[in-house]
């Protein structure tokens, strides 16, 4: 199956790689349902995997965060002598499982407790990326500025002073026009 992104990419600026990820979701076939786990939103930014690891030690465990992908895996311990096991229904095979991470998240920490591996992920958005206002400009260049400027005072030894003229006369538009009716 085949996804044509090209409506996105007419009113979108920077998705590209979404269509990378949608084209590994697509391809991804048989997923692997060993070990089980979820994900919450734990905050405005922050995610939690738990992921149900019963029988490793956090030895065992390996998180590794590579090209915006968290690999978790778990490789399977020398098995201590437990007798002759009449029934195995704690599954301790090796496992590696991946998630696709998106622009500015990073893993901050995990934990394992009662079992549950407990990894804390949070989306960090850069100050380049956050909201600011841009001011809007009157679009006039820096050489004609509107602000009026006050005349200079009178001096009686100058000659001549056009500016002291403009400054204080009134614009030939805002003249009075007698009324023509």
């Amino acid at each position: 199956m085949t996804y044509d992104f090209a409506p996105l990419f007419r009113t979108a600026i920077g998705f590209d790689r979404l269509a990378q990820v949608m084209d590994t979701a697509a391809r991804s076939t048989g997923t692997p349902s060993y070990p089980p786990y979820d994900i919450a939103k734990t905050g405005s930014d922050s995610y939690a995997l738990t992921m149900a690891v019963a029988g490793f030690a956090p030895d065992d465990i390996e998180l590794l965060v590579q090209d915006s992908t968290l690999v978790v895996s778990g490789r399977v311990s020398t098995p201590q002598n437990e007798g002759e096991v009449l029934h195995r229904g704690i599954a301790r095979r090796a496992f590696e499982r991946r998630f696709a991470l998106a622009d500015h998240v990073e893993v901050t920490g995990a934990d394992m407790n009662n079992g549950l591996l407990r990894i804390s992920v949070r989306q960090i958005v850069p100050e380049a990326l956050k909201p600011r206002r841009i001011p809007v400009n009157t679009g006039q260049t820096e050489g004609a500025s509107v602000s009026r400027v006050s005349a200079p005072p009178h001096q009686s030894n100058a000659p001549f002073a056009p500016n002291s003229t403009l400054a204080t006369s009134a614009p030939s538009h805002n003249r009075s026009v007698p009324n023509a009716a």
